[in-house]
């Protein structure tokens, strides 16, 4: 089975994600990403390779990130220890010192027994699957093992956190002054610089959330978790809530009365914003085969183009990249500003959301009217051959349900990329129609 998954490698701390494996793996990155022309001039001039680490707090990520520093150095490679921040802040800063490369230690909206290892190549970038399998190989192979002088340093990297706040606050187009703000941090990596950031923009804010432990990371808290940051900004008397994940590449949002706003409402407000302010590249938006048929509609209504690719905040990048284009992002919340930032940013979204707020002096569920989400339902038939989705039968039951929805729904099936099962995914005029359907086109796919 491959090492690296979909958002780099992720398991149980201690269990399938040893220190020892951490160790090997910042030593195969060394070698690989020590490689091409830049690497090689720098080493040729006598310069050692840098890379930034940072980490999410759980407690494992202590030992993870000794164990990555550990394996970067000891292969020649200077370290700067980021401390615990956000995996956007570590892509940013990798950038902007123009390191050679960088590694977050983090398992995102995974309970806190998990982890995981992101890398990250020069520009602050996702490794592409080809580079990642290099890496994975590497593994088993000669590892950079030099001596005296050659070894490399760890350091604090001591104003990582003021230089991503001060790269937010420049990227507003509007400042906050005036509404009131509730943040949750998810107990996670955002807890210090998301409240920070926000007051400097101006905004009251209220945190919740925001008292790590290493342990209470995601528990009951942030985007997956919503009722509590709901309830906060009603309680308040706020204008909205942000809430974060675990290392703060999502943001989803609540309006004042304790509305859910989803990734596809805030990219649908955001694209509006955008092209109303002539910085939407080409008029278009890069969304996953999941987002809502509503946002469909209603960027076209206002002519915008939705570009479509699959589940993965990592295609919708590469689809970004390949276009040049300058917004995308996931239904849960990975919202990709590229000319700020070359990953999802959560605290940067919710930052860019507030600012529309402030900007027309509208309400978040004015602005989040633009678009009418159309109910969903979701059935995961596990236990099932992926290629269950491509039968005949199946295909046959798909093109019924299709046509009886007409205009008003639409039906996905998707194969699982890790385990035996169909996810059916049926939206629909009410969600009565829509759970209907998707139950029964889920007991055609089980047979």
């Amino acid at each position: 089975m491959a090492l690296f998954g979909t958002d780099g490698v992720r398991g149980l701390a201690n269990g399938s994600l040893t220190a020892e494996l951490a160790l090997t793996l910042a030593q195969a990155t060394a070698v690989v990403l020590g490689q091409g022309r830049i690497a090689e001039a720098r080493k040729a001039a006598g310069k050692r390779l840098t890379a930034v680490v940072a980490r999410d707090p759980r407690i494992s990520g202590q030992f993870l990130s000794a164990a990555v520093e550990a394996g970067l150095a000891s292969s020649g490679v200077d370290v700067l220890d980021a401390g615990t921040l956000p995996t956007p802040a570590t892509a940013f800063l990798i950038d902007d010192i123009d390191a050679d490369f960088g590694v977050m230690i983090s398992a995102s909206h995974n309970p806190a027994p998990d982890n995981g290892i992101k890398i990250f190549a020069r520009g602050g970038v996702k490794l592409p699957d080809v580079v990642e399998q290099r890496i994975e190989e590497a593994m088993t192979g000669p590892k950079l093992q030099p001596t005296g002088g050659a070894v490399g340093r760890v350091t604090r990297f001591s104003d990582a956190e003021d230089r991503y706040v001060i790269h937010l606050l420049a990227s507003l187009p509007h400042r906050l002054d005036g509404l009131h703000v509730v943040v949750d941090c998810a107990h996670g990596a955002a807890s210090g610089v998301s409240p920070e950031t926000f007051r400097n923009a101006g905004a009251k804010v209220t945190v919740i959330g925001a008292d790590p432990d290493g342990l209470n990371i995601n528990d009951g808290v942030g985007s997956t978790h919503l009722d509590k940051l709901a309830a906060e900004v009603v309680r308040t008397g706020a204008d909205l809530g942000i809430a974060h994940d675990g290392d703060a590449d999502r943001c989803l949002a609540v309006d004042a009365d304790g509305r859910i706003i989803d990734g596809d409402q805030i990219m649908a407000i955001l694209a509006v914003s955008m092209k109303e302010r002539g910085v939407l590249r080409d008029d278009t938006l890069v969304a996953t085969v999941m987002s809502n048929l509503g946002l469909h509609r209603a960027m076209a209504e206002r002519g915008i183009r939705v570009e479509t690719t699959a589940v993965g905040d990592r295609y919708v990048l590469e689809r970004m990249n390949e276009g040049s284009f300058s917004l995308g992002g996931e239904q849960s919340g990975h919202v990709i500003m590229s000319r700020f930032a070359t990953t999802g940013d959560g605290v940067l979204t919710g930052l860019h959301l507030a600012a529309e707020m402030a900007r027309t002096g509208r309400t978040l569920a004015d602005l989040a009217s633009v678009m009418t989400v159309f109910p969903q339902s979701l059935v995961n038939v596990r236990g099932v051959e992926r290629s269950r989705a491509t039968d005949a039968d199946v295909v046959a039951a798909v093109r019924v349900a299709e046509t009886a929805l007409g205009d008003s729904g639409r039906v996905l099936l998707r194969p699982s990329g890790t385990e035996p099962m169909v996810r059916v995914m049926v939206e629909a005029a009410s969600q009565a129609d829509a759970q209907r359907i998707a139950d029964e086109l889920a007991d055609i796919v089980r047979g």
